[in-house]
């Protein structure tokens, strides 16, 4: 197959923008073994603690089961994983001029913080062969270190040169243009030259969303000349620093609506709908060829690519734990890590308060669905009065930390990997409840005031309010 067809006609409309970002989430065998896999990790499990009295009886973190909610935060990744956090975009908190506030905020509680090392306010950081460009890239990770931030990097995206395009200029219009096959060795070496200004990144993600690896031919993705890339990056990383940990393959899990007539058949299906088999399928083929990875990311959007339709903005949210298992029993040694997620329709009318409700069920559910990071993608805008769904609001309105921000840093504060969930019995089924030892987080899924009993007690909740309380 000749890889360089794959920028048809067609693959504009995978990535057209939500939000400034992305587009919506534009074999019966094979199930069996991962239906195995997951029934053999579960005996395994059970051996584990009848043997042992309870789980990772040598000391070392165990993976859990993924056939249902995980007892432990980060299905057994090490304390310090890099669990909860959000991406740099566009408009972000490394210009010159702050906000000063947003970062105060960012610091107070620090979380996990991302950047691609190109696009979404990064400047091209090779315009030549041989000629690097660091100054924004410096200016982003040195905003990461001042806020106390957990570095991760994104190796996105590519220099116009290695994508067939002129040496010293950049088209943003190409900016999501795939690497040409006879210039992977060039990004891997730049990704090389990447660990090496910046050692105290210990975690990256190759590409991002397959972008640009589409194959019109075959109306499927370039599966191989991504993973193609992606070993090329992982061994010039590794050579770097061994102890460098790198994930993929990054796909974006586009999903149907349910019933049989909004797609093809698929082998990974629930209330939210039917995954894109071409999605599953790409996966697959990166995971029976990669050199080697230490986690496995995806990203993806609670609601199917049928804008028409509309699910349950909740009950929409089980599609998060649906493929962090799926995930997990297709790799039951790697760690699940969302890059991204979405959870609103569009066009939407959801005020404030359902949107940050929704966000919180979100989080909710990938710690129960066992997925080891769910990293928000941040919707800042230049708009400095009202920015839906943002991390801090814009330098005229204060500059401080938003609701969303606040509960992120809550997750990474109560609900670090290795935090031993509890159960908490709830009266009302609209409300939804995560708890550990010392703290619990409250969500009421319901445009009405409620009163239900949590934990044995009578809890007052307006309208998708969210309570953090006390044990």
């Amino acid at each position: 197959m000749d890889v360089r067809t794959r920028t048809g006609t067609g693959r504009t409309a995978l990535f057209r923008n939500r939000q400034g970002r992305h587009g919506r989430p534009p074999r019966q065998r094979l199930f069996l073994v991962a239906l195995g896999a997951a029934l053999a990790g579960l005996l395994a499990a059970t051996i584990i603690v009848a043997l042992t009295g309870g789980p990772g009886g040598s000391g070392e973190p165990e993976m859990e089961p993924a056939s249902g909610p995980v007892a432990r935060v980060g299905a057994g990744v090490p304390g310090d994983w890099p669990a909860w956090g959000f991406s740099h975009t566009q408009n972000s908190v490394d210009g010159e001029r702050g906000p000063a506030k947003a970062l105060a905020d960012l610091a107070g509680t620090p979380v996990v913080q991302v950047t691609p090392i190109m696009g979404w306010g990064v400047d091209n950081p090779q315009p030549r062969p041989g000629e690097y460009n660091w100054a924004s890239l410096d200016r982003r990770m040195e905003t990461i270190k001042r806020t106390k931030g957990a570095p991760v990097i994104t190796l996105c995206c590519a220099p116009d040169w290695m994508k067939g395009g002129p040496a010293g200029k950049t088209d943003w219009t190409k900016l999501e243009l795939a690497v040409e096959p006879e210039h992977f060795d060039d990004f891997a070496a730049m990704a090389a030259e990447v660990a090496k200004r910046y050692p105290q990144v210990k975690y990256y993600t190759v590409w991002n969303e397959f972008k640009g690896f589409w194959y019109p031919p075959g109306n499927r993705w370039d599966y191989q000349g991504y993973t193609t890339l992606y070993n090329k990056v992982y061994g010039a990383l590794k050579k770097v620093d061994a102890n460098i940990r790198v994930g993929g393959p990054y796909m974006v899990m586009n999903s149907n609506a349910p019933g049989g007539k909004y797609g093809p058949p698929s082998e990974l299906k629930g209330s939210w709908g039917s995954m894109d088999q071409r999605n599953l399928d790409a996966i697959k083929y990166w995971s029976e060829h990669k050199k080697g990875a230490d986690f496995i990311v995806t990203d993806g959007h609670s609601q199917p690519v049928q804008r028409q339709v509309k699910l349950d903005d909740f009950q929409a949210l089980t599609k998060f734990s649906d493929v962090t298992r799926w995930l997990r029993a297709l790799e039951p040694d790697l760690p699940v890590w969302w890059a991204e997620w979405y959870v609103e329709p569009v066009p939407t009318d959801w005020t404030k308060e359902r949107r940050y409700a929704v966000h919180t069920a979100a989080m909710m559910e990938f710690v129960r669905g066992g997925a080891a990071s769910a990293l928000y993608w941040s919707p800042q805008t230049t708009t400095a009065t009202d920015c839906p769904g943002c991390l801090w609001s814009g330098a005229q309105a204060g500059g401080g930390a938003t609701p969303t921000l606040t509960m992120l840093q809550n997750f990474n504060r109560w609900f670090r990997p290795g935090t031993e969930l509890v159960n908490v019995k709830v009266s009302d089924p609209a409300v939804r409840a995560l708890a550990q030892d010392e703290q619990m987080v409250v969500v009421n899924g319901s445009a009405k005031a409620v009163r239900p009993q949590i934990d044995g007690k009578t809890i007052d909740l307006g309208p998708y309010e969210v309570k953090w309380l006390g044990r």
